[in-house]
């Protein structure tokens, strides 16, 4: 067997993701990423929160724009869109 050291990876609970959904929503704008993660009212290893942020920026929830955390997804855009798109 190889010797080679494997990286664990960590990945987030679902509880874990809508923490930092609903951190990001209430403080748009306000924090970088570093910040919005030392101000979370649970601890997050820091590679878990990375991935939750990535995978929330992967799903076009989340962007980051000037170093801050923006919160740009729009559900009731998404339900017009929809509603329209079954008229057609």
């Amino acid at each position: 067997m190889s010797t080679a050291k494997i990286e664990k990876l960590h990945y987030p609970q679902l509880n874990t993701i809508l923490m930092i959904e609903n951190a990001i929503k209430q403080h748009n704008g306000e924090y970088t990423v570093t910040q919005l993660w030392k101000r979370l009212e649970k601890k997050v290893m820091y590679p878990t929160y990375k991935t939750a942020v990535d995978y929330l920026m992967d799903s076009r929830k989340i962007a980051i724009k000037d170093k801050r955390l923006i919160w740009i997804f729009n559900p009731e855009l998404m339900d017009k869109l929809l509603a329209e798109s079954e008229e057609v």
